[in-house]
């Protein structure tokens, strides 16, 4: 292995533990100021509490006030799931509805809500594509680009 692809091995090593240290809760790498970590760390945690409000708007309404702490805390022990924000509030509903932390109503609600929305979609996009295709064969016209 030669100098450079050493060099890149450790910064990319170091890259990782500083994203996970960042957006993971682990501990912060040597050689870096762990207040300004934390102090960063939250900021994103609270970017991400107000994206998912932002795609999933039922969710502090079924929550209340206690939405932010809430979803703060769960933030700092669960980085992003893989599949953007959407899944992240799946996920986060789905965490909640494992614990016995929630009083019955909100439960019931925030139940509802993740079944509603975690269920498979394939059927309906299916459908769609159907439409789609018998809607080309019928009027081709209308799906041509015009460029």
């Amino acid at each position: 292995m030669s100098e450079t692809d050493a060099a890149r091995r450790r910064l990319a090593l170091a890259q990782t533990s500083l994203l996970s240290a960042l957006v993971a809760g682990t501990p912060v790498p040597e050689g870096f100021d762990r207040a300004r970590i934390r102090v960063q760390s939250r900021a994103l945690a609270a970017k991400r509490a107000g994206v998912v409000a932002r795609v999933a708007p039922e969710l502090p309404r079924i929550l209340g006030d206690g939405y932010r702490p809430t979803f703060l805390a769960y933030a700092a022990r669960h980085p992003m799931p893989a599949g953007g924000y959407r899944r992240d509030a799946l996920c986060f509903a789905g965490h909640l509805l494992s614990t016995d932390t929630l009083a019955a109503p909100v439960r019931r609600r925030l139940d509802a809500w993740w079944r509603e929305r975690s269920g498979p979609r394939k059927h309906t996009a299916h459908v769609f594509i159907r439409i789609g295709s018998a809607l080309r064969s019928i009027a081709p016209q209308f799906f041509t680009n015009p460029r």
